[in-house]
């Protein structure tokens, strides 16, 4: 088949087809007499392990060691495993960081009264520092005013 066959059977885009031929994750395809690049279903199948992966949050790189050990039939499952489990804290991890980003937007957007851009709370919070021990004395006065908890400004 040709590659826009391909693309299509394994919900995957023409070009990133191409680019997982070029940095090796999809072998170099048989060509017609023609010239047209010619996949397989074995082609086809891998790049549906790849766009699957992708669409679970594997990097490429992990994505090309899974697909080794997938090769090696006397391997153990047993890195695979721990390729996920690692993978799993990972995205777990960072959908705890999501949601603290979420609850501090929401508390945020929550004292936001709608007035002068001058005295909004959003871009106020934004101005100050949330990393412990850093200052936000580079900020000068003149550029925000502070608010106090009813989103009013005290200047």
């Amino acid at each position: 088949m040709k590659i826009g066959e391909a693309a299509a059977a394994s919900g995957c885009h023409l070009e990133t087809v191409r680019y997982y031929e070029r940095i090796g994750l999809l072998p170099k395809p048989a060509r017609t007499d023609s010239g047209y690049r010619s996949y397989s279903e074995d082609d086809v199948r891998r790049l549906r392990f790849v766009t699957r992966g992708r669409e679970l949050g594997f990097s490429l790189e992990e994505i090309r060691g899974l697909l080794q050990l997938s090769t090696d039939s006397t391997l153990s499952c047993s890195e695979v495993d721990q390729l996920a489990r690692t993978h799993l804290a990972e995205i777990e991890m960072r959908v705890a960081e999501l949601q603290q980003m979420a609850h501090e937007l929401r508390r945020t957007i929550a004292t936001c009264r709608g007035g002068q851009r001058a005295a909004c709370a959003i871009l106020d919070a934004l101005w100050k520092s949330t990393r412990p021990g850093e200052a936000d004395a580079a900020v000068q006065p003149q550029q925000r005013r502070r608010l106090n908890v009813h989103g009013h400004s005290q200047n």
